[in-house]
């Protein structure tokens, strides 16, 4: 029986890796599964394993106020040490992007054990945009001998960069697995009930880049629209930083058709209000995923994304950061029927759901 550990820290790795949690915990016949999670998203991460019922066997609770970039590699790279020292897995597997996962990857490079990459092969190119999120996506990648790209996009990607075709295999998003469980028909809330009878537009802004005028051009410019439009209403999960939640404050705050929601909406009632938007701003990597699998029209708040299938299958439309990019984006999805149709109609490229399970098969057969 071969030990598989899984390393998370944030909200969004641990939305898409707890599917594989299960999956490779109901496989008690071949896999010993460890679950670790650093803690780097404290409220937000514990409420994701609140939500699958699942409880890690080591947490390192790095998380403290005004940590940074150093603070959290250096105590991830010291608790992993720790960590692979007791449980000494026969792989160790990664989700995307985040600190966590480059210094968690970094740390089994050292002790020389096998890392596999979830979600390998997304890339802009740009060193700098998402930052520093493109920079320890390749970083991980480098160091992983198993790669499971969600696209053919994102598996063209590593083949270009070098890494061989046999370590290589597409499984589609197990975030799109996640939906499966989390959106649900008989789903209410009384957020919705105030959006009842009008468009309801779901928002998220967080990313480091954005910080500053940039979130404060985009949140002028939604503000200009839905002063235009009285069918519009806006729920806005603000995120924890407090640099975000000044800057919506400031933008957006005592509007009578914006919801500012902070803490950030949980997982479950935030797929849920997804499920039923009627189109969806952010600056988020995942949602460009989620979204296509729900039949919703996404604005990237954003220059670049990782995730060109979106944009290719026609679901997603980058809008920038301008105050008039952002406006005149936002203001054609909401009056030109055909657009938004064609958006809605546009094909999922992140999956069918059964990407825990591809998984979950190919480390039964690879790991030896």
């Amino acid at each position: 029986m071969k030990k598989i550990m899984l390393v998370f820290g944030t909200r969004p790795e641990a939305i898409k890796m707890c599917p594989l949690v299960l999956e490779l915990r109901g496989r008690t016949d071949m896999f010993e599964t460890v679950v670790c999670v650093t803690g780097q998203h404290r409220e937000m991460l514990d409420s994701v394993l609140e939500t699958f019922n699942v409880v890690p066997d080591h947490d390192m609770s790095i998380m403290d106020s005004g940590q940074t970039l150093f603070d959290i590699t250096a105590k991830v790279m010291a608790g992993m040490r720790r960590v692979l020292d007791v449980e000494k897995p026969d792989v160790v597997l990664v989700h995307g992007d985040t600190t966590t996962s480059f210094a968690a990857a970094l740390a089994c490079f050292y002790a020389g054990i096998r890392v596999g990459h979830v979600e390998a092969g997304l890339r802009t190119y740009n060193i700098d945009s998402p930052y520093p999120e493109e920079f320890n996506r390749q970083a991980v990648d480098i160091v992983s001998v198993l790669s499971f790209a969600p696209t053919e996009a994102s598996r063209a990607n590593l083949l270009r960069e070098g890494k061989l075709a046999e370590t290589i295999f597409v499984t589609g998003n197990t975030g799109i697995d996640a939906l499966k469980t989390t959106v649900r028909a008989d789903f209410s809330h009384h957020l919705l009930e105030w959006a009842a009878g009008s468009r309801l537009v779901v928002m998220t802004a967080h990313r480091h880049e954005n910080l500053g005028e940039p979130m404060h051009r985009f949140f002028r410019a939604i503000r200009r629209v839905v002063d235009e439009f009285d069918d519009v209403k806006v729920i806005y999960s603000v995120h924890l930083n407090p640099v975000v939640g000044q800057a919506a404050e400031s933008e957006l705050g005592e509007h009578p058709r914006i919801r500012l929601i902070s803490p950030p909406l949980d997982v479950i009632p935030f797929h849920n209000f997804l499920a039923r938007a009627h189109l969806i701003l952010t600056d988020s990597g995942g949602i460009q995923e989620e979204a296509p699998s729900l039949g919703k029209p996404v604005l990237v708040l954003r220059d670049t994304t990782e995730r060109p299938e979106g944009i290719e299958a026609g679901t997603l439309k980058l809008v920038g950061t301008g105050e008039e990019s952002v406006y005149d984006g936002f203001k054609l999805l909401l009056t030109d029927v055909v657009l938004y149709e064609k958006m809605s109609a546009a094909s999922n490229p992140y999956g069918d759901g059964l990407a825990s399970k591809r998984i979950a098969d190919i480390l039964a057969e690879k790991i030896r």
